[in-house]
């Protein structure tokens, strides 16, 4: 798709782009990134309309826990999408677990909304799954090799060893020394001949 949107503002005698390459990122990778947009979609939704949400689900009264777990979802949204992407998903189980805890609280016997509180329940259970296997997937593709960490303290990346390198890059760019007496003779300036 945007191969097509390049070719159409190239110049006329500027190459095609005929097919793009494989991308560096796995699928872990591209899930973790569509839910940290998810996250952003999500945290803006209980940021900016509280009180709907709290209605449908029958818990008046809790805006402020929604609006601060809309900014939780941010923040995981913005780490998700981040390098440190496996801490961005682990925050978000984390975060889910508390919408677990809360929804749990609001299936008490005498609100009224409890099929919403149900359905609401399932949806976060399922995106919890997806979650923990993001999270899990991403984790290990980004892990670090067991074993002993290498050290690379003895190198100094010149290929002879320091001692062999001092001085070559001014011995290459010095001129033959010319001894004062063999100078070269000076131009005579106008008036002092």
């Amino acid at each position: 798709m945007l191969s097509k949107i390049f070719n159409i503002v190239r110049s006329k005698g500027d190459p095609k782009v005929i097919s793009t390459g494989p991308s560096s990122f796995s699928a872990s990778d591209r899930m973790a990134r569509n839910l940290g947009w998810f996250s952003f979609g999500l945290g803006a939704l209980e940021i900016l309309a509280p009180a709907r949400i709290t209605r449908a689900l029958g818990m008046e009264g809790h805006e402020n826990l929604v609006r601060a777990y809309g900014f939780r979802e941010i923040a995981a949204g913005m780490l998700s999408l981040s390098v440190e992407k496996d801490a961005g998903l682990w925050s978000r189980v984390a975060g889910d677990a508390l919408d677990i805890a809360t929804l749990l609280a609001a299936l008490r016997g005498n609100n009224p909304k409890q099929g919403n509180v149900t359905i609401a329940l399932m949806m976060v259970a399922g995106i919890t799954m997806l979650d923990v296997m993001t999270a899990k997937q991403v984790s290990a593709r980004h892990a670090r090799p067991a074993g002993p960490q290498r050290m690379y303290y003895d190198r100094t990346g010149f290929p002879k060893g320091m001692a062999a390198s001092r001085g070559v890059v001014g011995k290459k760019k010095r001129a033959p020394h010319v001894p004062s007496s063999q100078s070269a003779p000076r131009p005579a300036v106008a008036g002092n001949a």
